[in-house]
């Protein structure tokens, strides 16, 4: 039996992710019948290889892995093109010595899986900039544009975790949605659990067909609040909404509008992809874009607020909609 500690280097990466890097002659099968089993737990408790890792969690190994473990792990470096290159140094809003923020472009996912060929994570290394490869800190769902904050050192990613995890970073969306809210301001104020997706058995679907879990309204579920705002619309058939998620779960913002019966434009999981979108111009991509995010200041800093112009897709509807595009 052996513990390790998960640090900084691997915070907010999939337990898969992790034994990947740490242990890569363990393959995925047999990490899934060692979970399955209970042999290998996190912070004492039985996992599943999709959860979230996070600096300081332990991870319990009760049984004999696959050997080819590395004595000093990094993550296995990805050669870079030219191309993946410029487009993650073009992607760049804000750099200082401490922190990155991307503008991250949409169906980029942010972490790789086994059905991700490229994912940030895997481009980074074309963002270390003469330094040392920066870190992910938090997370956008892959079809989501914007403000992805990055860390440069383990001392800056464990400091922003803990902001993130405080809800001490404020975070602003903005989303097309189709239809429009009797209010033109408001909350959304419900509980949100996990369920088994119904497509995974095979059930055609979109893009995000192959996503297990999705999340539902339930009054089991762990408090959701959300904060909106009709900023335009085109005759109440579509509406541009900011939005401010005050709790930080799964799809959060994704279900909030499809529970208020304003599903996001081009949300295959949930209900914005039914609508008659295309035939008005609009193209059927999730049109949620990351648009401000505000980081507080550190001692003897300033803060640090940054905003992230829209994806092409996003202001080419705009425009067919006749909806006026945000100023930067």
């Amino acid at each position: 039996m052996s513990e390790h500690i998960v640090t900084g280097d691997d915070a907010d990466i999939r337990l898969d992710r992790w034994f990947k890097r740490h242990f890569p002659a363990l393959t995925h099968a047999l990490l899934e019948k060692h979970l399955r089993k209970g042999e290998i737990r996190l912070d004492g408790k039985k996992a599943k290889s999709s959860d979230h890792v996070w600096a300081g969690q332990v991870i319990d190994v009760r049984c004999q892995v696959a050997d080819g473990r590395k004595k000093n792990p990094t993550p296995d470096p990805r050669p870079l093109s030219p191309d993946d290159a410029r487009m993650m140094q073009n992607a760049v809003l804000y750099k200082d010595e401490s922190i990155i923020i991307l503008n991250k472009p949409y169906g980029l996912p942010v972490q790789g899986g086994s059905r991700i060929a490229k994912s940030v994570d895997d481009l980074l290394g074309g963002l270390s900039f003469g330094g040392d490869r920066p870190k992910l800190t938090h997370r956008l769902d892959r079809d989501t544009t914007g403000c992805l904050v990055l860390a440069r050192n383990a001392k800056t990613a464990n400091f922003l975790m803990k902001l993130f995890s405080s809800r001490r970073i404020e975070k602003t969306y903005i989303a097309l949605v189709a239809g429009c809210p009797l209010h033109m301001q408001g909350v959304v104020d419900r509980p949100l659990l996990k369920k088994q997706n119904p497509r995974a058995s095979g059930q055609p679907g979109g893009p995000e067909g192959r996503d297990y879990e999705i999340m539902q309204v339930d009054e089991k579920g762990q408090k959701s609040v959300t904060e909106y705002r009709v900023m335009d619309a085109c005759a109440r058939r579509f509406a541009l909404m900011e939005l401010k998620p005050l709790t930080g779960r799964m799809h959060q913002l994704r279900v909030h509008m499809q529970s208020i019966g304003c599903p996001i434009t081009g949300d295959y999981k949930y209900g914005g992809a039914n609508t008659d979108a295309e035939s008005l111009g609009v193209e059927n991509k999730l049109h949620l874009h990351a648009r401000r995010i505000v980081i507080p200041a550190s001692a003897g800093g300033r803060p640090i607020d940054v905003k992230a112009p829209l994806p092409p897709h996003m202001v080419k509807s705009l425009k067919a909609l006749g909806i006026d595009i945000p100023k930067k």
